[in-house]
């Protein structure tokens, strides 16, 4: 009987009850559900090959008429002339303008949630959706300051060379990343170095 007893008791510790298991899945199914749309990630930057035949539309066409395809086709000669000087600025512009809208959108995101919810397990999802969202407003209010960098760095004709080496960073990796200051090879470095001795 004494044997029977212990194992018993520890079944009745470790299994949630059916009651316990049902709340925590419908929990992780509510928070996965209501989840906030992520800030826009920027994507690495990766070699594309430039179409021949898009080389010359850039000479009929506005800066708002040209597409990434047709800026990445001109010619090297071309490089940070005014078409694509302009083609970034509203690139940058439209990110910027992006940004204020999804910030507009947390504002009133957060202002609807204030109800005071009595489960602690629903307050709890509902203050980590909050926190989640606070952090990725965190990072796009950090790449606003680079945006307003950028766009400054158009207007003073700085804009597409590098910091470090004055080489030019190239058309696809500022269609990638619009706010580069580092031409790829001296990024690269900077990381490098960054994992060698830390900041």
């Amino acid at each position: 009987m004494r044997a029977t007893r212990p194992s018993s008791r520890l079944a009745q510790l470790t299994v949630p009850s059916m009651a316990q298991a049902v709340a925590s899945t419908a929990a992780k199914a509510s928070y996965q559900h209501t989840m906030p749309k992520t800030a826009p990630v920027q994507p690495t930057y990766t070699a594309a090959k430039k179409d021949p035949k898009l080389a010359n539309n850039w000479k009929t066409k506005t800066a708002e008429e040209l597409t990434d395809a047709e800026v990445m086709a001109m010619p090297d000669s071309e490089y940070m002339n005014d078409k694509q000087m302009a083609f970034f600025r509203l690139k940058l512009v439209q990110l910027k303008q992006d940004i204020h809208n999804s910030a507009g959108e947390t504002t009133e995101h957060l202002r609807e949630d204030t109800v005071v919810v009595p489960d602690p397990a629903d307050r709890a999802t509902i203050e980590e959706e909050h926190a989640l969202e606070l952090r990725t407003r965190d990072r796009e209010r950090k790449l606003l300051k680079k945006i307003e960098q950028s766009i400054a760095r158009i207007d003073a004709g700085d804009y597409g060379y590098c910091d470090e080496t004055g080489e030019p960073i190239g058309v696809g990796r500022l269609i990638a990343r619009p706010t580069a200051t580092l031409s790829l090879e001296a990024q690269q470095r900077r990381e490098l170095k960054q994992k060698m001795f830390g900041d």
